[in-house]
């Protein structure tokens, strides 16, 4: 009779492979992200954009062609590697040709940013993606063989496919196929620098790849059921028991467990910053936006925060607050935020629920848009989208159409029949800089309590506080100490108890 299977071999190698794929899209390696960073872009931003704190140390790698290891065992679970190197796009589209086109567009930056070469895209248009092919069975014989001309190593659809659907359409084309979630998981995954950042980014990973597991059948099992150490027991009398992808399955939930646990555990500390924040009575304010739109470059220019420009897709993904303050001297904090996109994956919206928190919280949005873009209408529209759904429609909102020295006065003109109230700016040039922190003024909630009161002379940090944070009427000195009268907030009232005259 056959020795027991001993699986504490397999179960460390199954857990090493789980590690590693947990850290990609779609159970494979997106590895190609050595595209080099163009020149013209790290030499266009320096100057006006602040210091680039982190843009050396995330240009610093480069892959060197020919010494990279292909994952060789993939007789269990698919754990390939994908090499988006030459890729071609395809898309399918039943309202407006204009629409389905910027979005191939968008879908090519995408790619270009997790380091693909776009060398093609086809567009067709039909009611409904073909629930087996993604585009039909004629189609997808038509795209196989451009693919074949083309030399591609990888399609990416358009939409997110289900698990049958890429793996009919890969069947036919003969190359790897991926979809628009598993590309911005992975730029999500190479941009990602805090712990939270990368325990999010891998939690929406785990949520997006646990269905697509494949594995073959009982030939996969690895652990016997039934009483096969008990008396009696033998030939005949155990099950199949857990298979090898049941196993791995369950490992995963328990990773997500843990990493939903660890992000909980963020919480607190987020918590107390913001706390601290409501104690002071600084007012918080979120810069929101589409993805590339210039979010970063304004926030250096406003605050000299020095955080990472690039001209790239999802380049800030960790929310970095700053301290501001306005003309007449009120301090606000201004965060600023990651980016958003159309078809942004639910697993992403659900994962960084926490860090958007931010914009939530936030007593003004400053909402940037592209002017340079050619549907600055779509790209509001899904801001707007996603901060309904983290409960901030309500929130007070200044539209900033950035880069507006790249538009000309036709442009000018229907971006302001889109929305008349809207500020142009240039975080390049700085120009329009000056009218956001006046209207950034103009709008945070101003302090409506007066009081007079008598501070003693070696009670100086009172008065330093009133005027730091709330506006000062008048001053006087008198022979008791300083008699101030000024405008404060309700919550201050009680620490300035003892004062009251």
């Amino acid at each position: 009779m056959a020795e027991p299977q001993d699986t504490t071999a397999e179960e460390g190698r199954a857990t090493e492979r789980i590690l590693r794929w947990a850290q990609s899209a779609d159970g494979e390696v997106l590895s190609a992200r050595a595209q080099a960073l163009q020149a013209d872009d790290a030499s266009s931003d320096s100057d006006s954009d602040g210091a680039q704190l982190d843009r050396d140390e995330r240009a610093a790698l480069r892959r060197v062609d020919g010494l990279r290891t292909e994952l060789e065992d993939v007789t269990e679970v698919e754990y390939r590697e994908l090499r988006l190197e030459n890729v071609v796009l395809v898309g399918v589209y039943s309202g407006s040709t204009t629409d389905a086109e910027n979005s191939m567009r968008e879908l090519a930056a995408l790619a270009e940013t997790a380091g693909a070469q776009v060398l093609d895209g086809v567009l067709q248009r039909r009611p409904n993606p073909d629930p087996a092919t993604y585009v039909g069975s004629g189609k997808a014989d038509a795209l196989a063989a451009m693919v074949q001309e083309l030399g591609a190593d990888t399609v990416v659809a358009d939409s997110e496919l289900s698990p049958s659907q890429r793996r009919a359409l890969e069947d036919r084309v003969k190359v790897k196929v991926i979809d628009r979630t598993a590309v911005i998981l992975d730029i999500f995954s190479q941009h990602a620098t805090s712990r939270e950042g990368k325990a999010q980014v891998e939690l929406a990973q785990l949520e997006y790849l646990l269905p697509r597991l494949r594995g073959w059948g009982e030939s996969m099992s690895r652990q016997a059921g039934g009483q096969v150490g008990g008396q009696g027991a033998g030939m005949g009398s155990r099950g199949p028991g857990e298979t090898k992808i049941e196993l791995d399955r369950r490992r995963i939930h328990t990773r997500m467990a843990r990493l939903r646990k660890q992000i909980k555990g963020f919480g607190p500390a987020r918590q107390a910053k913001r706390a601290n924040r409501d104690r002071f009575e600084v007012p918080g304010v979120a810069i929101a936006g589409y993805t590339n739109a210039g979010k970063s470059s304004l926030l250096n220019r406003i605050t000299g925060a020095g955080v990472l420009v690039e001209n790239a897709l999802f380049a800030t993904l960790d929310a970095t607050v700053r301290r501001a303050e306005t003309a007449d001297g009120r301090e606000f904090t201004i965060a600023d935020t990651v980016g958003f996109v159309r078809h942004l994956p639910h697993q992403l919206v659900e994962a960084f629920r926490s860090t958007l928190e931010e914009v939530g919280e936030s007593e003004l949005i400053v909402h940037v848009v592209d002017a340079s873009h050619p549907d600055p209408a779509s790209q509001i529209a899904t801001v707007r989208d996603v901060l309904g759904e983290t409960g901030a429609r309500a929130i007070p909102e200044i539209v900033v159409f950035n880069k507006a020295d790249l538009i000309g006065d036709d442009e000018r003109l229907v971006l302001r029949g889109l929305q008349p109230d809207a500020i142009f700016a240039s975080a390049r040039t700085g120009a329009g800089v000056d009218e956001i922190l006046a209207r950034i003024a103009e709008l945070l909630p101003r302090p409506e309590v007066p009081v007079s009161l008598l501070v003693p002379f070696e009670r100086g940090d009172v008065i330093a506080m009133l005027h730091d944070r709330f506006d000062v009427v008048s001053e006087r000195y008198e022979e008791a100490g300083t008699r101030i009268d000024a405008l404060v907030s309700e919550a201050v009232l009680s620490q300035l108890a003892e004062f009251r005259v």
